[in-house]
């Protein structure tokens, strides 16, 4: 593998300017100029195609070793660069982890097996600006729900961050014939199509989040029009405190924001139907352009400082 600086960063990571004007009788009274860095310098990104494992690793700068992250994405499949890139500017190394819809690997998010994330964390542990220590693991929306039943199964994993996560197994992704999303040694997991998702909170298909050997937290939003993550995740919150979980969670949940809840960068205030690249299809996120801001605000800091008590808390 070789490092990348350029072709990578001029592609995804350039950054984004915003003037504002305050006009007053029309005319120009003051302004300002607001430039937000995608990816901080020193931070170097190199693409991985090792075995099966398809992504890109984020190393920020500095020798020695650095807390490690395993980034995941939702239903649009690829690489998740850009919270891998947010991770390593503040000092993480991030291991931004494709599992479909991306090279040689499945189409669609379905019937993807467990062991490859599994297999992610072991090469990560070998690389020796990591070593064998526990790393956290942070995804969104299907990520989310892919994070919290990754905990769930590796003690490897010492810190959870799930986005508008769900607290069961949803069925395959994107297309209308159903099936699981996730198997482990050969047999599919038990899932639940979105439409009865609700309707067995306590199902067999329901993640086992008190089985995490570490923290975990959950950001949400009320204004969800995707699915109802901020039910979801207080439903994860329910079944942690019947369990007596001995470590720390949370549910961040945001009453105006919606499936962008928290997102680590800000944006401009443009909010409607978004299309899906892998189903194609147009997905109402919900929320509002502020509910979503001031949610990315109040969490980003949160988060940052979650992740540090967690590993600070490490042997």
């Amino acid at each position: 593998m070789r490092p990348n600086k350029l072709p990578l960063a001029a592609r995804n990571f350039g950054s984004q300017t915003v003037d504002f004007h305050l006009l007053r009788k029309g005319k120009d009274a003051c302004s300002a100029h607001l430039e937000q860095v995608t990816l901080a310098d020193g931070v170097q990104h190199t693409p991985v195609h090792e075995g099966v494992l398809r992504g890109t690793l984020f190393t920020p700068p500095g020798t020695g070793r650095h807390p490690a992250v395993l980034v995941v994405g939702g239903s649009n499949g690829g690489v998740p660069l850009r919270p891998a890139a947010w991770l390593a500017s503040h000092g993480y190394i991030a291991f931004a982890l494709a599992y479909f819809r991306f090279e040689d690997l499945p189409p669609q998010l379905e019937n993807i097996p467990l062991e490859y994330f599994q297999y992610a964390l072991q090469w990560m542990v070998k690389r020796p600006e990591i070593g064998d220590s526990r790393i956290a693991v942070l995804g969104t929306s299907r990520g989310g729900e892919l994070v919290l039943q990754l905990g769930s199964m590796f003690p490897r994993i010492g810190a959870v961050v799930a986005y508008v996560p769900a607290n069961v197994r949803i069925a395959s992704c994107c297309r209308d014939t159903g099936g699981p999303a996730w198997t482990w040694q050969g047999r599919a997991l038990p899932y639940v199509i979105p439409r009865q998702r609700n309707s067995t909170p306590r199902g067999p298909a329901t993640i086992e989040v008190e089985n995490t050997k570490g923290p975990i937290l959950m950001i949400s939003g009320e204004g969800d029009h995707l699915w109802n993550s901020w039910e979801m995740a207080d439903d994860v919150v329910s079944r942690l405190k019947s369990h007596h979980f001995a470590y720390s969670f949370e549910n961040l949940k945001y009453p105006h924001a919606g499936h962008l809840a928290g997102r680590q960068e800000f944006v401009p205030t443009w909010h409607g139907a978004i299309r899906n690249p892998t189903s194609g299809r147009e997905n109402d996120l919900g929320g509002s352009a502020e509910g979503d801001a001031k949610s990315s605000i109040d969490s980003i800091p949160k988060v940052l400082e979650f992740l540090r008590a967690a590993f600070a808390g490490q042997p």
